[in-house]
């Protein structure tokens, strides 16, 4: 042995009678964690609480809150979980519903038993509507938020640690935007980029016509739509990202054609033109475009996602952690993405809850490309959750507080409830 060695050894090693700090710090922390697991196996889910906020036109947030036998509560959202519906009052009634049952199958039962509920939940979720799967996915993410906070740890640490300390976001301006002329997109993308988003994404496609509609109204309608992307390009100059969502309002000609009128704006993406289930159109238009091809946003499951992800028929998949089955099949979709060579874009036009379960799902998948930021719907948005949501220059922080890292602020939701 050397002398530093010699030297350092005796440095590191404790004086007689001394209790090494690591020793002395662990002695601590053994109570603790003793408590923590002794509580941990007493917990119980015992009760549900739906929170409905008003947001806009395009629809509410729902938020979820479990409660438990010793006064932990979890988190989830189930918002926009309808599809194309606009009765208010149906959506409100069938969500509510398939929230309960989802609860039911998890009432008196421990937050960490996890796949159990998943198992008695899956078929219903799979095989149902879009609500019956955002329910199922909501109380999926509430189990998490309730597990890491008994243990006192950040949900990332349950599922593999994190590989980042801050998530770049993109700004989704389209469900602010109520001016849908190019002047109205332009205005809210240069608004985005004066806070400090680097990335911006809008659907200026929405509200086209059949496509059994006459040429020369769908004709119009690309037009405006493309109008609507040239005016957002220049308000954001050329060194920013921009996506661009067709939600799927396209055919193979049309999401061909539309996709080379748009090759001088440079698009980081080009969204779902077709539906992702339409894999066959879906192959032809990515072979045929310059643009990178995003897509997935309602698919459930592994089972969703796995024909897409093989087919190499889409570069970035988009599982959204309040349709696709919830925390841990998003989880599972990114390493099935990664498998492929595909890159992972959560999905997240919504409300803080969801964001900030959809931050934890991040900061540990390796395929991690951008998150999706529901940017300028009310102002009162960071407001809903304590610690208030904080986004600086487009770019938010891995929190370091148990669960996903919020609570609900139970005063300001009641003022908009």
């Amino acid at each position: 042995m050397t002398s530093s060695l010699c030297e350092k050894e005796r440095l590191d090693s404790p004086r007689r009678g001394a209790i090494p700090r690591r020793t002395f710090l662990l002695g601590l922390s053994l109570p603790l964690l003793r408590r923590s697991s002794l509580a941990a196996a007493k917990l119980r889910i015992t009760a549900l609480e739906v929170f409905v906020v008003p947001v806009n036109v395009r629809g509410d947030w729902i938020f979820i809150r479990l409660k438990t036998n010793l006064g932990l509560t979890g988190l989830g959202e189930a918002s926009h979980g309808f599809g194309a519906s606009r009765d208010r009052s149906a959506n409100l009634e069938h969500i509510h519903a398939a929230l309960q049952d989802c609860f039911e199958l998890c009432r008196d039962q421990s937050p960490f038993d996890i796949e159990a509920y998943r198992r008695r939940g899956w078929p219903a979720a799979s095989g149902g509507a879009l609500w019956a799967r955002t329910a199922f996915s909501a109380i999926e993410q509430a189990h998490w938020d309730l597990a890491a906070k008994s243990l006192g740890v950040p949900v990332y640490q349950l599922s593999g640690g994190k590989l980042r300390d801050h998530l770049p976001l993109y700004a989704n301006i389209n469900r602010a935007t109520t001016d849908r002329s190019p002047a109205g997109f332009a205005a809210n993308a240069a608004k985005a980029v004066e806070e400090g988003f680097a990335s911006i994404k809008a659907a200026p496609f929405d509200g086209f016509p059949k496509l059994s509609a006459s040429s020369a109204d769908i004709r119009k309608a690309a037009d405006v739509g493309v109008a609507c992307t040239e005016a957002m390009r220049g308000a954001i100059g050329a060194d920013r990202d921009l996506m661009i969502d067709c939600h799927s309002n396209f055919d193979v000609p049309l999401a061909t054609d539309t996709a080379h009128r748009l090759d001088p704006l440079h698009l980081s993406w080009y969204e779902e033109p077709v539906a992702p289930t339409d894999l066959e159109d879906l192959s032809q238009i990515r072979k045929s475009v310059h643009q990178r091809i995003a897509a997935g946003e309602l698919l459930f499951g592994m089972a969703g996602f796995s024909k897409l992800a093989a087919s190499g028929a889409c570069d970035i998949l988009m599982p959204d952690v309040k349709y696709c089955g919830g925390f841990m099949e998003a989880r599972h979709i990114a390493a099935l993405a990664e498998s492929y060579g595909r890159e992972i874009s959560p999905h997240n036009p919504s409300g803080p809850v969801a964001l900030a379960a959809s931050v934890q799902l991040s900061a540990g998948i390796p395929n991690f490309a951008v998150l999706e930021y529901a940017w300028g719907e009310v102002p009162w948005r960071a407001e809903l959750i304590t610690p208030r949501e904080t986004i600086e220059r487009g770019q938010i922080r891995i929190p370091e507080t148990p669960g996903f890292g919020i609570e609900l602020n139970d005063k300001v939701i009641a003022r908009h409830v």
